[in-house]
C-alpha cells in the first residue's frame, strides 16, 4: 500500500474534499477567464486533479480572504467538521505573522487545536508551511516569526497524523519572481498551477506536469524598474493595506466562501 509523507497508509477513495485558509487557498491571484474577483487558485486545481482520480468528487472551498486564524478556527473548521470530509486542507495563520507584534507560540496552540478537531473526524488533514520570505522584496522583517511558526506547525504535524506541504523548501522554484503576483504576496495563475501540482503529489493525487521545472531565462529588472515597480506596489497595494489596519478592516469583511457547499466539479 503506498504511504502519505508522514509514512501512515495513503488514504484511499476521496469522496469529499474541503479547503480551510485565507487568501492563499481561495485563490488569490488566479482568476477565472472572464469572471472578476473569482478565483481559481491551487485548491480548485487539486480538486481537479483529485476528480480525475475519485468519480463524483465533491468540493468545498471556505477560505475568505483576509481571515486571521482566529475567524478560520471559528467559522470555517466548525464547518469543516460537520461536512464529514475525507480530505481536509488546512492553511492559516499567515495574515496573523505579517502584522506586527504577532506570538507564533500563541497561534500554534490554537492551530493545534483546530487540527485535533480535524483529525478527530477520520479525515487526512494536510497542512502547509509557510514561504521562505528571505527572497522576497520586503520579506526579512517577519522571517524569524514565520520559521518559529513553521516548526510548530512541522510538530503539530508529527503529532496529530498529518501530512505536510513544505512551503520553505519549495523556494529553489517559487523564488522566480513569476511565481508571484504583483503585490509580493499571493501567488500568480503559474505559481498555483505548480503549487497544485506539489499538493497532489502529497496527497498521492500525481498529475500530468511537474512543479519542479526550470523557469525560462528571465532578463533581471535595471534599478530604475526595480524603483518603478516599488512605487506602484506601495501605492497600489501596501498603503491600502496599511489603510486597513488603521480602520480595523479586512479585505474579507462581509464577503462569504466562494464554494461553501461541497459540490461536484
Amino acid at each position: 500500500m503506498a504511504e502519505t509523507q508522514n509514512g501512515t497508509p495513503a488514504a484511499g477513495r476521496i469522496g469529499t474534499y474541503v479547503a480551510l485558509g485565507d487568501s492563499f487557498t481561495e485563490g488569490m491571484n488566479d482568476p477565472y477567464p472572464g469572471r472578476d474577483d473569482v478565483y481559481r487558485g491551487w485548491a480548485d486545481r487539486l480538486a481537479e486533479h483529485l476528480a480525475a482520480r475519485h468519480s463524483g468528487l465533491r468540493y468545498a472551498n471556505l477560505a475568505v480572504r483576509g481571515k486571521l486564524l482566529r475567524q478560520i478556527v471559528e467559522d470555517q473548521v466548525p464547518k469543516a467538521v460537520e461536512l464529514a470530509p475525507d480530505l481536509v486542507t488546512f492553511c492559516g495563520g499567515g495574515n496573523d505573522i505579517i502584522r506586527p507584534g504577532s506570538d507564533p507560540d500563541a497561534l500554534a496552540v490554537e492551530f493545534d487545536d483546530a487540527v485535533r478537531r480535524l483529525r478527530a473526524t477520520g479525515a487526512r488533514v494536510v497542512l502547509f508551511t509557510g514561504f521562505d520570505t528571505r527572497n522576497l522584496r520586503s520579506g526579512h522583517r517577519i522571517r524569524g516569526r514565520a520559521a518559529t511558526y513553521n516548526m510548530h506547525l512541522r510538530a503539530i504535524a508529527d503529532r496529530r497524523g498529518c501530512d505536510v506541504v513544505d512551503l520553505w523548501s519549495m523556494m529553489s522554484v517559487f523564488k522566480d519572481p513569476r511565481a508571484w503576483h504583483e503585490d509580493r504576496l499571493h501567488l500568480s495563475s503559474e505559481g498555483h498551477r505548480r503549487l497544485a501540482l506539489r499538493v497532489a503529489e502529497v496527497v498521492g493525487a500525481q498529475a500530468a506536469g511537474d512543479w519542479r521545472e526550470p523557469w525560462p531565462p528571465l532578463e533581471a529588472a535595471d534599478w530604475l524598474t526595480m524603483r518603478r515597480e516599488d512605487v506602484h506596489w506601495a501605492r497600489t497595494y501596501f498603503l491600502p493595506w496599511v489603510g486597513r489596519r488603521v480602520r480595523g478592516r479586512s479585505s474579507g469583511d462581509g464577503r462569504e466562501p466562494k464554494r461553501p457547499t461541497p459540490l461536484p466539479l
